[in-house]
């Protein structure tokens, strides 16, 4: 077969034998309002905190009522548009789900977080006084 008309799947698409997938989407509410980082490497790394509802089935096993998620917006395009964000708002992001590590004052700590390929605002809902 020429390479050239190959119909093989590059090499980092999964295959029917590797449906391995990093792909996260969550919709909630900004916390805070997202903070910029320097890192010593020179990038710039902009963050802030989702807070995700618990569905009512996780509701019942935990008395956690959310969970607070960190998300990073590394490219200049994301980065301007999470800066816009406030406390409060709704969004929804997609991403790759990471865990990241560091060395504090108790010894090492891990914690996860969402490295966004995504950030949009989600609708607002309709007012109830609209009704009427």
């Amino acid at each position: 077969m020429n390479p050239d008309t190959s119909t093989a799947p590059p090499p980092d698409h999964p295959t029917t034998d590797q449906q391995s997938v990093n792909l996260v989407r969550l919709s909630g509410r900004v916390s805070a309002t997202p903070e910029a980082r320097l890192l010593p490497s020179g990038d710039e790394v902009v963050s802030f905190r989702l807070i995700v509802p618990r569905s009512a089935t996780a509701r019942r096993r935990s008395k956690q009522r959310v969970d607070t998620i960190e998300c990073s917006a590394w490219t200049a395009r994301l980065r301007r548009s999470v800066r816009r964000l406030d406390a409060g708002d709704a969004v929804t992001v997609t991403g790759e789900l990471r865990r990241r590590f560091t060395r504090g004052a108790s010894g090492p700590m891990s914690w996860v977080n969402v490295d966004l390929a995504t950030c949009e605002p989600m609708p607002a809902p309709p007012d109830a006084d609209d009704g009427r």
